[in-house]
């Protein structure tokens, strides 16, 4: 398989599973300021111009939970899934709170082109972006984090996906101090050999 990536991207999020999988994986990363996202070769595996693109066998997928679920799916064992219905719908919850908020907030401070023309509007997204992402860090230490990780004590998908999330809150004007739920969750997340591989790869 390829992982198609840009360094601090949610696209590290595939590549932290894929580590706790035991996946071999070729990781290939995308300059986003040289805009090599954008080029027709990129395009041709990922029209939409984005990150993670994972390339397999059987095809190309492009959304990070899609991605993430597959990724259980070919190792089960790993147990990256919960098989309790519930645990495993509670894992699904975070994780699209993580893709229809968390990441749009995100996004809105540097890719204000996606939603408006003006700069004015690019600037005040800009400006409103440090309180959505501090009300994104409230609602975590509050309401997703259960334990050291989303499902209390058990690892699953959604663990990847919010330490990656995290690490933009600081860049985000967020005083991540302020939420000691979330400073234990990164150094808990830190503590595993996947994500000292990545740090290691610089790829986050």
């Amino acid at each position: 398989m390829k992982l198609y990536y840009a360094r601090g991207t949610i696209a590290i999020a595939t590549a932290i599973a894929l580590h706790e999988a035991g996946l071999d994986f070729e990781p290939v990363r995308l300059d986003f300021k040289a805009g090599e996202q954008t080029r027709p070769d990129y395009h041709a595996i990922n029209p939409k111009g984005r990150v993670p693109a994972l390339v397999t066998d059987q095809g190309i997928l492009t959304e990070t939970a899609a991605i993430l679920d597959h990724i259980a799916d070919l190792a089960p064992s790993a147990g990256l899934r919960p098989s309790d219905p519930w645990q495993a719908a509670r894992m699904r919850e975070a994780m699209c709170y993580l893709a229809s908020t968390m990441h749009v907030n995100h996004a809105h401070k540097m890719r204000g082109h996606r939603w408006a023309d003006q700069q004015s509007s690019f600037d005040d997204m800009k400006a409103k972006s440090v309180q959505t992402m501090t009300d994104s860090a409230t609602y975590v230490e509050n309401h997703v984090l259960k334990g050291p990780f989303v499902l209390g004590e058990t690892f699953s998908l959604a663990d990847p996906y919010l330490y990656v999330a995290c690490n933009w809150l600081e860049g985000d004007g967020v005083r991540v101090a302020d939420f000691p739920r979330i400073v234990a969750f990164i150094e808990a997340m830190r503590g595993r050999t996947s994500v000292a591989q990545v740090i290691a790869d610089d790829m986050i």
